[in-house]
């Protein structure tokens, strides 16, 4: 049985720093449909208007997510964004493999989210930073030739900025009912498609299907081969981007109305 979560509010109270200390979209964690993709591109760090979001695919499992003030969250953050002086407002971190977290990451970061217990108590966060929420569901990690270790050692977490519901998480078990609950429905979810060190590709497709995301960004993936064959067990409910960027930039108004892998090129900022 997993442990009852107990809510560890990390509360913003502090005084916002003045240049992303705007008022958050809510969100409807919903898809708004229009008629077709509309594929914005534009560098990490470019003006952003309102009602939209960045995200970048930095390498693996590193996304930055970047809202119009200025506020930017990293997730498995691993220490590294590249060669520019890109320090992230807020990092979140799983721990199943070193390529998820750091082991000492920058303290001038305001806030590190870990994915896995701390004292003792499973993860649980709900961060309001105006922009952008920031909360988590936290699932098993499994022993990479065993079950389920039912230890809530990683986390999926979830960000809610210019009125989106942006997921992922390094799943290595498919999520509890209970968990579907807690997520809600996605517009925009990053996956792994390694096809084996977290889920099986047939298992990434169903929960990505029960998610319902309108945008679905592969990650994590080994070769070509994993990732394309993901792609395959998608291709006859969604159509396929194939972009030669590390960048999107997405709103309520320009998520497809058919359901669409967008696949990033990952890319180190320079």
């Amino acid at each position: 049985m997993r442990k009852s979560r107990l809510l560890l509010v990390l509360a913003a109270i502090c005084t916002a720093h003045p240049s992303w200390a705007q008022e958050r979209i809510p969100s409807l964690c919903n898809a708004i449909a229009t008629d077709g993709p509309r594929v914005i591109a534009a560098s990490f760090g470019d003006p952003l208007s309102r009602d939209t979001v960045r995200i970048h695919y930095l390498t693996h499992a590193t996304f930055l997510i970047e809202t119009p003030g200025g506020l930017v969250a990293a997730t498995d953050f691993t220490g590294l964004a590249g060669m520019a002086d890109v320090l992230p407002d807020i990092v979140t971190m799983n721990n199943a493999h070193i390529s998820h977290y750091a082991t000492r990451p920058d303290p001038r970061i305001r806030y590190v989210l870990k994915g896995w217990p701390q004292n003792g108590r499973p993860a649980a966060y709900n961060l309001d930073l105006d922009e952008m929420l920031v909360r988590n569901v936290t699932t098993d990690r499994r022993p990479r030739l065993g079950e389920a270790s039912g230890d809530e050692a990683n986390s999926i977490f979830i960000f809610e900025v210019a009125g989106l519901c942006i997921g992922l998480s390094h799943l290595h078990i498919i999520p509890t009912e209970a968990d579907f609950a807690a997520i809600g429905r996605l517009d925009v979810v990053m996956v792994p498609v390694d096809d084996g060190v977290t889920l099986r590709i047939t298992d990434a497709a169903a929960v990505v299907r029960r998610l319902q995301a309108r945008v679905v960004i592969p990650m994590h993936w080994f070769s070509d081969a994993s990732r394309d064959a993901f792609i395959n067990d998608l291709a006859d409910d969604y159509q396929v981007l194939r972009l030669d960027q590390p960048d999107i930039v997405l709103s309520r108004g320009t998520l497809p109305s058919r359901p669409t892998i967008m696949v990033l090129q990952p890319a180190f900022l320079e």
